[in-house]
Formats: C-alpha cells, structure tokens, sequence
C-alpha cells in the first residue's frame, strides 16, 4: 500500500465503520490487502467490499475482518485458530496480534496460495493446514481465540470443546445466506456466553474436503 492518500481512505473507512482498536488498525495499515487478490479485483483492494477469489470463495470485506479481529480482543501471548483461510487476508491481521496462528481450509488450493502470499512477506508464524475445518484442530487444542469465517447453523461443537476457558470465538451463525448474526461465544467455568454482534452475510460453513 505505497499511496499515503490511499492508505488514509482506506483507514477512515475502517474507522468510520467502528473498528476502532489501535493495534487491529496498526495491523490492518502493515498487511497490504491487494497481496491477497488476483487480477482486475488487485486495483480495488481498498474499497471495503467482498471481492472474489479462486474456489468460488470470497475476501471479506475490510471492515469485517476489522470487526471480527477487533471483538476477538487478541493479546500478543495467544494462540489463534482460523477457519477458513480463504485468500490468507483475515490470517495475516491475526499474525501481527498473536503469538501463533493456525488456520484451515477445505481447499488445497487456497491454503497452498496462501502460504505463498504468507512467504513473500515473511510471515512466519501461521501453519496453514488443508482440512475439514468444522472439526477444528484438536492436536493443538485448547485455543485462546478461535474465529470462523463461514456461517454455522449453530457454533460447531468440536470448537467449543477446542476453546480455553476464558477463550472468545466469534463467528457467524444463520441458517441461510441472508440471515446471519455475528456472535462472540465467551467460555466460562461452567457453559459459554453468547453475545451478538452485528448481521452479517458469509458463505456457509461445508463439511469434508473440497474439490479445487
């Protein structure tokens, strides 16, 4: 993002729209969102709108992956599970804020590009993993955040099992594409609290392992 002017549109559009945290927007200025995309749509990465990527997938738009980041509320100590890697915007953010970031894709391709993109600015500590995302990552369970970016009818069960007490997920959840709730799932000693966010609108949450 070498355009000053750009780089200030796009920040005020972050701001205006709520995200507010200092570090979440010292991320989102340090993590060139036109890294991510393709093509024609790599001239309008600073608009805050979803755009197209390979698989049939999207990017989310700037503003909700600022959301998402800012109400995960990470601290530099935490271990992060992502579901649903997507183009690796969303887990470059999350990178400059944890300790560690694993993040899941049912697609191959996507998580070898991501990997590529992850390389070429020298970010070292996501492990990018092609599996079935909605059985989370119990290998490396308990994590202090986890975040999905595909709508759930509910939050998948295996997830919040996989969440430290005192862990905060934030996904969304609807069961179509045109009624969804951002919620924030805290976990507690004893069950899990549930707070909603926002509405929001993502593709859905798909089980197994998907054809490229």
């Amino acid at each position: 993002m070498t355009d000053p002017q750009t780089q200030m549109q796009f920040l005020y559009a972050l701001r205006s729209k709520g995200v507010t945290d200092a570090r979440v927007l010292t991320a989102m200025e340090r993590i060139d969102r036109a890294a991510f995309l393709r093509g024609i749509f790599a001239a309008r990465a600073y608009e805050d709108t979803p755009l197209p990527i390979a698989c049939g997938q999207t990017i989310s738009q700037p503003s909700i992956v600022g959301l998402m980041t800012q109400a995960l509320d990470i601290d530099p100590r935490h271990k992060v599970l992502e579901i649903g890697t997507g183009s690796g915007y969303q887990a470059a953010i999350l990178s400059q804020l944890a300790r560690r970031v694993y993040t899941i894709d049912r697609f191959k391709r996507l998580v070898t590009e991501a990997q590529a993109v992850f390389d070429s600015l020298s970010i070292v500590n996501i492990t990018a993993i092609t599996a079935d995302g909605s059985f989370g990552l119990a290998e490396q369970a308990p994590f202090d955040r986890i975040l999905l970016t595909a709508a759930a009818e509910d939050p998948p069960g295996p997830l919040l099992a996989q969440l430290r007490v005192g862990g905060i997920m934030v996904l969304p959840v609807g069961q179509s594409d045109t009624v969804q709730s951002l919620i924030r799932v805290t976990r507690l000693e004893k069950g899990f609290d549930y707070e909603e966010l926002r509405p929001v609108r993502f593709v859905p949450l798909i089980e197994g392992i998907g054809q490229d």
